[in-house]
């Protein structure tokens, strides 16, 4: 070992050395708990919300109205998040750590600016905003109590899920697990009380995950802080720099789109729905859309852990063993995605059951889960190569992929499917398997193509 690998933290070494297999597990565990965890603060809140005697299915249906401006403040989290911390872990793989914590510094005042800018716009334009994404006259009040309150936690947020990021580039994806599950534990303590004792109904929901947010947000910035974190927020930091903005602005763009056209993808879902369906198939995608995040973040987790190995050892020319962490993980997401398939297939309705308990609401979702969650037994492909594109810095590749399974393909194809099938609402849901299997197919190919290029050591070059 040489005197400068003997000199990195013992996170650092670990990336570099430990043996792939038990690492992959290391990182990926807390990365998938942290992701189950997180998702819990929108499904939870909706789990509640589903159940609130006598208004509990219009309830459930207006708070997944607001879905689509929850998805746009996180995608801008992930856009400074994720964009600037595996260019980190790749300056931390080369032994430049300075520049690694400018990268964080620069960070964090993006994201302050951020959550400035989408506080004071949402909060003047939220009820044109909701009714365009399909807020009906029924729905729209429940919509405007949770998202004028959600609103004001918007800078928690940001910091909560955009620095959390810097905490796993480090290796240190146990500390990151906590700093979400601390949140998410205290909004599942908070939201019966507000929502139940406190009689708050959906705006106990809302105020019970902004402090559950901000105590996360507290808890990860006073770790970045101190001396236990091998990347530290310093004050030198803050200022700007347009080279490091449009190093990350140019990765983070591609996971911002991916959780942005999220959004578009529910207000497509639900306005097409509303159209030919009503509200009762409004309220069926609310159910299936929380039940995919249940099934997908674990897969985030999975592929998020195992960045980190990724970046370091792209950035410390260690090729092969980029290229052993890509198959494993390969490995381990197809084969979670095809258990996820056949679990959901299965278990339809004691899922649905979980968020309401509304007869006609219950047997719709149950019998559309199936169809729903079709193709994504292939969607462990797609995962693992986009987030190896992104842990080798791969911007250009990386936001090609985030536009094609959603912009491209899915919601195209939730718009022309009725319209092509007569226009019987179910159509819609055959959108989302039809694109799983064509992006992972697509994704595979792709990779498959740059694989030799990017990962080629230095004498094959």
């Amino acid at each position: 070992m040489s005197a400068s690998e003997q000199a990195r933290p013992d996170s650092e070494r670990m990336l570099g050395q430990a043996p792939i297999g038990g690492l992959i597990l290391k990182l990926s565990l807390p990365a998938v708990a942290a992701q189950v965890i997180n998702v819990l603060y929108n499904v939870v809140d909706r789990m509640y919300i589903g159940n609130i005697p006598d208004i509990g299915a219009t309830a459930l249906t207006g708070v997944g109205v607001t879905f689509p401006v929850l998805m746009i403040v996180s995608s801008f989290a992930a856009f400074a998040g994720m964009g600037g911390a595996p260019l980190a872990g790749i300056r931390l793989g080369a032994g430049d750590k300075a520049g690694a914590e400018r990268i964080l510094g620069n960070c964090l005042s993006l994201l302050l600016v951020l959550s400035a800018v989408l506080t004071i716009g949402f909060q003047l334009f939220h009820t044109p905003i909701l009714v365009a994404f399909g807020a009906k006259p029924a729905l729209l009040p429940y919509a405007q109590d949770y998202i004028t309150i959600y609103l004001w936690g918007t800078v928690s947020v940001q910091l909560a899920l955009g620095l959390n990021t810097f905490i796993s580039a480090q290796g240190r994806s146990g500390t990151a697990m906590v700093s979400v599950a601390i949140g998410a534990a205290l909004n599942i303590v908070l939201d019966p009380i507000f929502i139940f004792v406190f009689n708050m109904g959906v705006r106990g929901a809302a105020i019970a995950t902004v402090i559950s947010q901000t105590v996360s947000a507290v808890w990860v910035l006073g770790f970045l802080l101190s001396s236990r974190s091998a990347l530290r927020i310093r004050r030198e930091n803050l200022r700007f720099s347009p080279k490091v903005l449009a190093g990350v602005a140019a990765l983070g763009v591609a996971p911002f789109i991916m959780q942005s056209t999220e959004s578009l993808v529910t207000i497509t879902l639900n306005r097409g729905m509303g159209r030919y369906g009503g509200e009762l198939y409004m309220g069926t995608i609310t159910i299936l859309q929380s039940v995919m995040q249940l099934v997908v973040l674990p897969l985030q987790g999975i592929t998020q852990g195992t960045q980190p190995i990724i970046s370091y050892n792209y950035g410390a020319k260690n090729y092969a063993r980029v290229r052993a962490t890509f198959k494993r993980v390969l490995s381990i997401s197809l084969a979670y995605t095809v258990s996820a398939f056949l679990l959901v297939s299965l278990l339809a309705r004691p899922l649905a059951r979980m968020f309401t308990s509304d007869t006609a609401l219950l047997e719709l979702t149950a019998s559309a889960m199936p169809v729903f969650f079709g193709g994504i037994w292939a969607f462990g492909a797609q995962m693992s190569c986009q987030a190896a594109f992104m842990g080798l810095g791969q911007a250009k590749v990386s936001l090609f992929l985030a536009l094609l399974r959603k912009v491209i393909l899915l919601i195209p194809l939730a718009i022309l499917l009725p319209i092509l099938l007569g226009g019987d609402p179910f159509a819609i849901y055959l959108a989302e398997p039809i694109s799983d299997v064509a992006a992972s197919i697509t994704t595979l190919c792709l990779f498959g193509w740059h694989y030799k290029r990017l990962l080629a050591e230095p004498a094959e070059s």
